[in-house]
């Protein structure tokens, strides 16, 4: 990993470098200090050039295998998308190799929790004595059965925690922290995950590891009512709420508010903290406009710019009770052929009051094309967007 990210920013460009650089590191002194530790014989110098060569051998080699490098002339090392993902997120090698080899161009939700699980990041999650029993008897009231496992292997013990958490049940203090330790790591690798899928163009599996992070941030399945990221709701209120046709967030501030404290039958104070979420739920204007829309020719490029403008204050940091960690809130701008299943143009950004950013793809072969435009939140469900549009695309050879 510490290779892979040396690599990436060009102090280490070839084999010779990788060796350089771990002669500057506190391993080198220790192996200097205690050669009998490093199964080392002496620390003569030819014994420590083999054994680093060696090192350095083997660790490229899984770069090169997990294809987060490239090795060409048989020492030149150059970085590859994989690579760079891993490094920007700070995970394993072996869980983008992972990522790469498992994620597929129709992902379900359950399938992306059993990757995430088995991530290496979660391969030292501490199983206790008799813990599997426990285990196993909160996969009972999992939504997602877990079928000949192992419930002392920690991976395991992982998707039983997130599928807890997904389902709000209620853990030891034990395994609550546990549940705290495999949440601070989550959202990174889903957004490692995003970035693999949208590198592949897939669009559907794209948009599902957003919505996850959307559900593990707020602590609820995409079937749940939206209006339990609220606090103080409950089952018998949100059904009250339902039952009144206030299915989303957006119903409940709409309404008139001698009606919504009737409806809600909460104190002054639960009715303050419920007005405090709703005044920062985002509410995101939208609007789109296409350059050159109507002198489109088949591989050029085609330019949408989109306008985002925040209409109520935006907070400091995500309520999201449940979450262990505070979190910044985040945005996806999408640009997808949903027809194909194809992501075309994808930007990661944080919205303040106003942001104007460029999208861009090429442009496809002659004729009408449907897109969508999509913005994904990666904290809040239910205030996403979608727009449809369409453009005309004309030949070079029909052009006059």
């Amino acid at each position: 990993d510490h290779f892979n990210a040396e690599i990436i920013t060009k102090t280490i460009e070839n084999k010779q470098d990788a060796i350089d650089y771990l002669t500057w590191t506190l391993f080198y002194r220790r192996l200097t200090l205690n050669p009998n530790y490093y199964n080392l014989q002496n620390s003569s110098h030819q014994y420590l050039s083999d054994h680093l060569s060696e090192l350095v051998e083997n660790t490229l080699n899984n770069l090169e295998q997990s294809k987060c490098i490239t090795i060409t002339n048989e020492v030149d090392l150059s970085p590859l998308n994989l690579g760079m993902i891993a490094a920007y997120y700070y995970i394993n090698y072996r869980t983008i190799e992972l990522f790469n080899k498992s994620l597929t161009s129709k992902l379900k939700f359950n399938t992306l929790l059993d990757i995430i699980s088995n991530a290496a990041e979660y391969e030292h999650i501490p199983i206790r004595e008799n813990e599997e029993n426990i285990l196993q008897q909160i996969s009972t009231y999992l939504p997602n059965k877990l079928t000949n496992v192992k419930f002392n292997d920690p991976h395991v013990k992982t998707n039983v925690l997130l599928q807890a958490h997904l389902s709000r049940i209620e853990l030891s203090t034990e395994l609550q922290k546990d549940l705290n330790q495999i949440l601070i790591k989550v959202i990174r690798l889903l957004q490692a995950c995003v970035d693999v899928l949208s590198s592949n163009g897939w669009l559907s599996s794209a948009l599902t590891a957003m919505e996850l992070t959307q559900m593990i941030t707020q602590a609820m399945w995409n079937k749940d009512s939206y209006l339990k990221q609220l606090p103080y709701f409950t089952k018998d209120i949100i059904q009250r709420c339902v039952e009144k046709k206030i299915e989303t967030i957006d119903n409940l501030i709409e309404m008139q508010e001698n009606e919504r404290m009737e409806l809600l039958q909460l104190n002054t104070l639960q009715l303050s903290d419920v007005a405090h979420f709703c005044n920062r739920y985002p509410n995101i204007d939208v609007s789109y406009e296409i350059f050159n829309n109507n002198n489109l020719i088949s591989n050029s490029t085609v330019n949408i710019k989109v306008k985002l403008e925040r209409v109520n204050e935006r907070s400091e940091s995500v309520i999201a009770p449940l979450f262990p960690q505070k979190r910044e809130e985040g945005w996806w701008l999408v640009i997808g052929d949903a027809t194909i299943n194809t992501l075309l143009s994808i930007k990661r950004l944080i919205i303040q009051e106003r942001n104007e950013i460029v999208l861009d793809f090429m442009a496809p072969t002659g004729g009408k094309h449907d897109y969508i435009l999509y913005l994904m939140s990666d904290c809040y469900m239910g205030c996403d967007h979608e727009y449809k549009f369409s453009i005309n695309i004309q030949n070079p050879i029909n052009m006059t």
